[in-house]
């Protein structure tokens, strides 16, 4: 039965549902989403008994037309985990693509994203025994859920140490019309979730898995996928267009992955759009996951990160663009001695906390419209904060090199 649960600060719990042994159901208040959701958690067998020990945890996303019972009703995730350390979290996402809406649906311009990487993920690390940082979490989902597992993966790479895609949406530049059905399911236009494919397309690829394929580096990751030919898994055997759509995407941000030189397991066999297959590609993904958390691979450094938004901040960068246009951005080969910026337009960059609070630093700076030398004293917590021409717009914008050493004038 449902019964009322105290609040706690930012999500606020509303009820919480015991539905077995280690599966229970939270009814969560979100002033993010100006509404509530839902969320079902899988807790290790051990968790109780061990109230000193911290687990990772496996955010686990449903795919379009599913909600958040999904994986539990239908994929067997309560079997395939029942004997791992491993918290399962698998929130709920309607048809919203794991993005912030640009248009209303029926519930509004739904921040499916905001909600998801900055108010759930820190109340189920305040709320639960987590090992709270980019080693301890994962993420893993079913076609519309792959594409959110690699997306948010490549957008918040100092989040999670792991993605990996059943049967997943990851080039939307392929098959406009897929993220427009969804949209229409939830109530809105075509091109309510990142606007006009004609008008917004940086928009699109800004959140696009194949787009932003370089950001995964670091990570371990599995793309698997089935061909749309069925398999003695199916019930009803018949071609599936689905599933062959599914396998283009997956072929395209593989072969991504192989000229960028990034390592991932890779399946590609018969099979269709639907349970069977995910479930056992959730089983057979599980051991690499777990092998993962014991032993993470450490972060990329030097730091490259690219992303098309205005503002972005990542391991302890930010860089906020001044620009007439959407376009990339690219942070690259960044660390204690400088780093490039690929962009177009203007861009204020702070660096990670590198350097001595208070000490001046010589910084050099060479662009095709760049070419300054200053001395920049850090800030109280060993930040630079700098401004960097990058130049007018132009394909594939312009780089700007910077060089940072002590001021020993």
């Amino acid at each position: 039965m449902s019964v009322p649960a105290p609040r706690s600060p930012g999500l606020r719990v509303v009820s919480r549902t015991v539905l077995g042994p280690r599966l229970v159901e939270y009814e969560l208040d979100s002033p993010v989403l100006g509404e509530r959701t839902m969320a079902r958690i899988l807790f290790p067998a051990d968790y109780a008994a061990n109230p000193a020990t911290r687990y990772p945890v496996l955010y686990l996303l449903h795919g379009g037309g599913d909600d958040f019972r999904s994986w539990t009703d239908k994929g067997e995730a309560t079997e395939s985990t029942a004997d791992l350390p491993l918290i399962v979290v698998m929130p709920e996402a309607r048809n919203g693509f794991y993005s912030d809406w640009v248009k209303a649906g029926a519930h509004g311009r739904t921040p499916w994203e905001s909600h998801h990487v900055g108010e759930l993920i820190p109340w189920v690390d305040r709320t639960f025994r987590t090992i709270a940082d980019r080693g301890g979490r994962a993420l893993a989902g079913l076609s519309m859920g792959g594409f959110g597992a690699m997306s948010y993966a490549a957008r918040h790479p100092d989040l999670f140490t792991a993605a990996a895609s059943f049967s997943g949406v990851l080039d939307t530049n392929r098959h406009t019309w897929i993220p427009g059905i969804a949209a229409q399911r939830d109530g809105g236009p075509p091109d309510a979730i990142w606007g006009s494919r004609l008008t917004r397309e940086m928009r699109w690829r800004a959140h696009n898995p194949w787009d932003l394929a370089a950001n995964l580096r670091g990570m371990w990751l599995s793309v698997r996928t089935g061909t749309g030919v069925p398999s003695d898994l199916d019930k009803h055997p018949k071609l599936d267009l689905i599933e062959a759509i599914v396998c283009h995407w997956s072929v395209r941000l593989h072969r991504k992955f192989t000229e960028l030189g990034i390592e991932h397991d890779w399946y590609c066999g018969r099979g269709t759009h639907d349970w069977p297959y995910w479930a056992r590609d959730l089983r057979v993904t599980l051991p690499s996951l777990m092998k993962t958390f014991a032993d993470p691979p450490p972060a990329p450094n030097p730091l490259s990160y690219t992303s098309a938004e205005p503002e972005y901040s990542v391991a302890g960068w930010t860089v906020r663009s001044r620009r007439m246009r959407e376009a990339f951005s690219t942070l690259s080969s960044a660390h204690r001695a400088g780093f490039s910026l690929t962009g177009v337009g203007m861009a204020d960059v702070r660096t990670a906390t590198w350097y001595e609070p208070g000490r001046a630093y010589r910084v050099w700076m060479a662009g095709p419209f760049e070419h300054r030398t200053m001395a920049l004293k850090a800030d109280g917590v060993g930040s630079l904060t700098m401004n960097v021409r990058l130049g007018p717009f132009g394909l594939g914008g312009h780089t700007v090199h910077v060089a940072i050493a002590e001021d020993c004038a």
